[in-house]
């Protein structure tokens, strides 16, 4: 018998214009399972299920594997889990805008060179090759940016600290007209959005990123037509500037994710002008150990951070890594702290780590729900122990 505010597999699969057959593979596939199966093996779907359905053919529509969308979506349709996966899949959607646009001008280029000298320019032709590929990439896009999206909105939904991190950060860069700034690491240019309003007419803004997908990201939401900022993908352990191009240089968050933070040091060093400054956040092995607390009580075998990124490069070891390479170097700490009374954001931060996480709790999910609404049902208090490292050439 059908229960109420359920469809049929039949109707499920017409709401979405889609056939019966793609329901029942992506049941098969653990995809997509029915919200509730009769004794007799009859399957009924929710709304909340086409959420997840309709969320499951874009991803499928931009070109990715079903192995690919099975670890890209997870069964919540929560609204703040939406909000976020809807956000990131616009970015892909216009990523992949500008990639056939790319295609286009190869292909029409291509043409052109054919048609003029009767012969095959083979380096525009590997060019075309190379950009068609590029959906390779997409996938790690999309979890990139979803994960520094999921760690972003915790904070900004539940810091006790109004100001909020971007605009602390701008404020300790005391930026002024005529300042050449590079940024390393500038993930989708968050830093510059927030501050955009107070950024001086004259200055010079350099942001580099090793993903090119994170500077799509910054471009576009900066504007092309803003003059002040350029955008660069390179290793910022060779930074393709000559010596002394910049009066500051900014590294939120990225020294602990260097391979080598020494040569990262060295040629932060060599563009800086003579008594320009680093700027370089990161946090201390307090840091939202809370959180980390609050897995390991529901399974024991779950490691948030299996590197440990404040032991590379923190506020306690921070200072003598940097010594060797400038003359003054002081600590700034950002007073806040989060208190949250909601387990979906949470949840997100929290399947946004960089451990083995995933591992044991998507199966797991509704029972980790469930665990973690009870914690945060009056308010759950969460430690920040971050900063920045101010330093003089």
């Amino acid at each position: 018998m059908k229960k109420d505010g359920y469809y049929s597999s039949g109707e499920f699969a017409r709401m979405a214009h889609v056939t019966l057959r793609t329901i029942r593979y992506y049941d098969k596939q653990n995809i997509l399972k029915p919200s509730y199966v009769t004794e007799s093996g009859a399957r009924f779907y929710t709304d909340e299920d086409f959420a997840r359905l309709s969320q499951i053919l874009l991803l499928k529509y931009l070109g990715f594997s079903l192995d690919d969308i099975r670890e890209m979506t997870i069964d919540d349709s929560d609204y703040h889990f939406m909000e976020n996966s809807l956000n990131i899949q616009l970015k892909l959607v216009r990523d992949r805008i500008e990639q056939m646009q790319l295609v286009e001008k190869a292909i029409q280029d291509t043409t052109d060179a054919i048609r003029s000298h009767h012969s095959i320019d083979w380096n525009q032709m590997l060019d075309l090759i190379h950009l068609t590929g590029m959906e390779k990439s997409m996938k790690n896009q999309y979890q990139n940016a979803s994960n520094i999206s999921s760690r972003i909105n915790l904070h900004s939904l539940y810091s006790q600290n109004k100001q909020g991190w971007f605009p602390w950060v701008y404020e300790q860069c005391q930026i002024h007209p005529g300042m050449r700034i590079l940024e390393l690491g500038c993930g989708d240019g968050v830093l510059w959005t927030q501050n955009i309003s107070s950024l001086p007419g004259k200055v010079s803004v350099t942001l580099s990123d090793l993903s090119s997908g994170m500077l799509r990201d910054a471009r576009r939401a900066i504007g092309r037509k803003d003059s002040r900022f350029s955008f660069e993908a390179f290793d910022c352990a060779r930074i393709p500037h000559e010596d002394r191009s910049f009066d500051l240089v900014i590294a939120n968050h990225v020294l602990f994710y260097c391979e080598d933070i020494s040569a990262v040091c060295s040629e932060i060093q060599r563009v800086l002008t003579p008594g320009g400054k680093l700027i370089c956040s990161t946090y201390g092995k307090k840091h939202m150990q809370e959180v980390s607390r609050l897995v390991r009580d529901f399974d024991d075998r779950i490691v948030l951070s299996a590197d440990k990124l404040y032991e590379r490069f923190g506020r306690e070891n921070g200072a003598d890594i940097l010594a060797p390479y400038f003359s003054r170097i002081f600590w700034e700490s950002y007073k806040d702290s989060l208190l949250v009374p909601d387990a979906e954001p949470l949840i997100s931060y929290i399947l946004s780590c960089h451990g083995n996480q995933n591992q044991y709790l998507l199966d797991k999910y509704k029972d980790f729900r469930g665990f973690v609404s009870r914690k945060t049902k009056d308010g759950f208090f969460i430690t920040k122990d971050a900063g920045i490292f101010l330093c003089e050439k």
